[in-house]
């Protein structure tokens, strides 16, 4: 295989069958939604109004009589709500089930568990592949762009729906991780604790560069048809699968690449000579591609990208991160990972000195391992420790009973 075919034209059936999923998932998904109509909207930071929200979300879990228990869990780039469920589109498990389950660090058999689709997503809450309802068609690029702090007010909306006037804990790694970090500054007296993971309380240009780069592939893309490809009923798969294996080289480190593939061949005694997939590394990125167009949305892709790159929390409190967090009372623990060279410790440490400066409560953990930026989705018993330890003290803090058996 020497390129990209469209999925309808490799595997008919199975992967028309995943297409037409996805697609649905953006208006009618298969979890909870919350409505809110033109008499709540919400204003983005682009200085416009969005008078019809739609927010798809995922509950683990029950609450408590007093709907104290509740944790909100936010998702990185290309995740969802189904942060412990199945995924509806593929199949597949829970993208955090390593942390989020019974006897988990966030433990469903003791929490409330929240995890709402971003804004700008494609599986159910508003996003560019939903129907505008001024037209009938998807937005495509009529959607306005949005921010990170939009995504956070979104999920403040979600929470007065629900009925949870305060947060236990929000918890989330990468643009999760960021999430976080906006909740802890705007709404300090609803989050009792936070768990940011492998984050930064801004983009880097490094970063914002590698976003670029996947932005122009997927708008280089013919079938990308200047945003409007689902009224034109063609997919732009071939630039969001190569900006999906450009992202994708960024999650995992040199070592992981190096133990996973070195410089073996795949399925081959000899290199071809030409432009097949003869390493094995060549053959596992154009399959994270292929996969990757399935089940997510190219003008998402583009927006949520962009909500990355502009997040930048001193900026709003004049360049001085420390006072984002000027006279909060909410716990912090955070942790990064010795390989993570998209958002490295330093970032990291740069948040515990302004927490520090803020005279908020801090822990930090740099955890060692080899397993790069992806580390926080993946087996790191140690951080299964530290955030199974950090909940269990914020919660006794707050009032809750013990986990049973303690």
């Amino acid at each position: 295989m020497t390129s990209f075919s469209p999925p309808d034209a490799s595997a008919p059936q199975a992967e028309d069958a995943v297409e037409t999923r996805a697609r649905q998932e953006a208006d009618d998904p298969h979890s909870p939604v919350a409505r809110f109509g033109p008499s709540k909207p919400l204003r983005l930071d682009a200085g416009v109004l969005l008078p019809d929200l739609q927010i798809a979300y995922q509950t683990y879990g029950e609450p408590n009589a007093a709907r104290t228990n509740a944790v909100l869990v936010c998702h990185a780039l290309t995740g969802d709500q189904h942060a412990a469920s199945l995924n509806p589109v593929t199949g597949k498990p829970g993208w955090w089930e390593t942390m989020v389950g019974p006897g988990r660090p966030i433990d469903t058999d003791r929490f409330y568990v929240i995890c709402a689709n971003v804004l700008g997503g494609c599986m159910g809450t508003t996003g560019p592949s939903s129907t505008n309802p001024a037209t009938g068609a998807p937005y495509g690029l009529d959607m306005p762009l949005v921010t990170i702090r939009d995504m956070v007010n979104a999920q403040a909306m979600l929470l007065d729906h629900l009925g949870i006037e305060k947060l236990l804990c929000v918890a989330g790694g990468s643009m999760g991780g960021m999430q976080v970090l906006q909740w802890a500054a705007s709404y300090p007296e609803r989050v009792f604790s936070a768990l940011p993971v492998a984050t930064a309380a801004r983009h880097s240009a490094q970063n914002i560069a590698f976003h670029e780069v996947g932005r122009q592939a997927v708008m280089a893309d013919p079938d990308w048809r200047g945003g409007h490809y689902l009224a034109e009923g063609v997919m732009p798969y071939r630039g969001l699968a190569v900006a999906r294996m450009a992202a994708h080289i960024t999650y995992m480190s040199d070592q992981a690449l190096h133990r996973k593939f070195g410089r073996r061949l795949q399925d081959r005694a000899m290199p071809t000579f030409g432009f097949d997939a003869d390493f094995q590394v060549e053959s596992y990125l154009r399959h994270q591609g292929e996969s990757f167009v399935q089940r997510f949305d190219a003008n998402s892709y583009l927006y949520v990208t962009r909500a990355m790159d502009y997040f930048d929390l001193a900026a709003d409190y004049d360049g001085v991160l420390a006072n984002a967090f000027k006279g909060s009372k909410t716990r912090f623990c955070l942790a990064s990972f010795t390989s993570d060279w998209l958002f490295p410790t330093d970032e990291t440490r740069t948040i515990v000195h302004a927490l520090n400066a803020s005279g908020a409560s801090v822990s930090f953990a740099e955890i060692e391992s080899d397993k790069g930026h992806d580390a926080f989705l993946l087996d790191e018993p140690e951080l299964f420790a530290i955030a199974h330890g950090f909940l269990d003290s914020a919660a006794r803090a707050f009032g809750l009973p013990p986990a049973r058996g303690r």
